[in-house]
């Protein structure tokens, strides 16, 4: 039996391979009448406002980011423009390759999953449809909850849906959003992935001096719900 009950996983740069925002975007700003780069202004200040939804549904976030960029989009330019920024931002998601199957080995030890993502509008939107999706217990996003991490709010969300104690959890995350020191403090066990790619990631309010246990891989946290054996 594994010592813990539950793995709980950031999303971007942990489930998936480090971000970056891909050409779609700068695309959807200049369809919209904004400058690309203005617009990537907007996006990285407001992103823990935009991850709580602060500024309403999806499409009406959108036009706040356009009109904040300089833009003046016609309502129904908006909503045409939607589904693009879905697209946009499914294409900058790459699952890491062992992602399926580290998750499939996790629970194949009777380990429940979860997800916890500081996320906008979108990705509640398309993760149902990747491999993943079926393998996470509980997934919980911060549009949805209307927090953001460290907050412990959502942490003990994921415990409550996963129906285990924190102290049950191991969190795995890049350290965005100041999520390790924010999962400790609910008392779960955080562990930092260091993979390679990450050198790359767009991330925001990195936990810098987080100083716990680290993995270079998913599959290396199947190492850390094996029991320790008995001495002899």
């Amino acid at each position: 039996m594994s010592s813990y009950r539950a793995v709980v996983f950031d999303f971007f740069g942990t489930l998936t391979r480090s971000v970056q925002r891909g050409p779609q975007h700068a695309d959807i700003a200049r369809a919209l009448g904004a400058d690309p780069d203005a617009v990537t202004g907007v996006l990285n200040r407001t992103f823990r406002a935009r991850a709580r939804g602060s500024y309403g549904s999806a499409e009406a976030t959108l036009r706040w980011v356009i009109e904040q960029a300089g833009g003046r989009p016609h309502p129904g330019a908006i909503r045409a423009a939607m589904p693009a920024r879905v697209d946009a931002l499914r294409a900058d998601t790459r699952l890491r390759p062992e992602a399926i199957s580290a998750l499939t080995a996790i629970r194949s030890r009777g380990v429940r999953t979860a997800v916890i993502s500081d996320c906008t509008h979108e990705l509640p939107a398309f993760l149902p449809s990747l491999p993943v999706a079926p393998l996470l217990d509980a997934q919980i996003f911060s549009v949805e909850l209307g927090i953001c991490k460290p907050d412990p709010e959502i942490y003990l969300a994921a415990c409550d849906r996963l129906g285990v104690a924190p102290a049950d959890c191991l969190y795995v995350g890049d350290g965005g959003s100041h999520e390790l020191t924010g999962a400790a403090a609910v008392g779960m066990t955080p562990v930092r992935l260091t993979a390679p790619d990450l050198a790359n990631h767009l991330v925001f309010d990195a936990d810098t001096n987080f100083a716990g246990r680290t993995v270079r891989s998913l599959t290396e946290v199947l190492t850390l719900l094996d029991p320790i054996p008995a001495m002899v």
